[in-house]
């Protein structure tokens, strides 16, 4: 079977992008649930004690392992604490920029030992070592899948709702990495705010 690369997939190799998006999803959830205080046009301080912070991460989190069952790492009691901390170090990956972020996930992934290994049975790759803790090897593997996409010149993946008052983040996997909103409701607000600026400016 011919293999040929281009820009974002590896033809006939579904489990490399999988897991690039896997873990880029894991890193979305991560910053938005514990480093994003202004969501949908609204304040929302950032939960700042571990119920809170369990409270924030839990629904977004358990959905997350809904659509990867077989995500390693996933089990046993959060750290909020330090998922917080990694959730901080995550979020400039997703601001405006070519190489945003660079020098807080090269950190990350020292911090946390990422390196290439395969476990568990079938064999899974991952990029945190086998006793890592859930904080650890969430963020190994997070970190790395970002590190993924800005190495192979995708960074403009990795955005911003860009509505006014909204700072949550995404991975864009449309095909020409077209994606503005974190959502539809601030895609409408945004086309709605634009609506009334044409409006008051033909009244004027």
């Amino acid at each position: 079977m011919a293999v040929t690369i281009d820009v974002w997939r590896i033809t006939g190799q579904s489990q490399i992008d999988s897991y690039v998006g896997r873990w880029a999803e894991l890193a979305v959830v991560l910053v938005n649930a514990l480093a994003v205080d202004h969501t949908q046009g609204r304040t929302r301080p950032l939960p700042a004690t571990a119920p809170e912070r369990l409270a924030a991460l839990e629904p977004a989190l358990a959905d997350w392992r809904a659509r990867h069952p077989r995500a390693e790492g996933d089990g046993g009691p959060l750290d909020t604490d330090r998922l917080a901390g990694v959730a901080t170090a995550l979020r400039p990956a997703f601001a405006d920029g070519p190489y945003a972020g660079v020098a807080e996930l090269n950190t990350l992934l020292v911090r946390h030992g990422a390196v290439p290994n395969l476990h568990g049975e079938p064999p899974v790759l991952a990029f945190h070592a086998v006793e890592a803790d859930v904080a650890g090897a969430m963020a190994a593997d997070a970190g790395t899948a970002l590190a993924m996409v800005i190495g192979v010149g995708q960074g403009e993946r990795l955005a911003a709702c860009q509505a006014a008052g909204c700072e949550l983040v995404f991975f864009d996997v449309t095909r020409n990495a077209s994606r503005r909103f974190c959502g539809l409701a601030c895609q409408n607000r945004a086309k709605a705010a634009a609506y009334r600026a044409r409006r008051n400016r033909s009244t004027t």
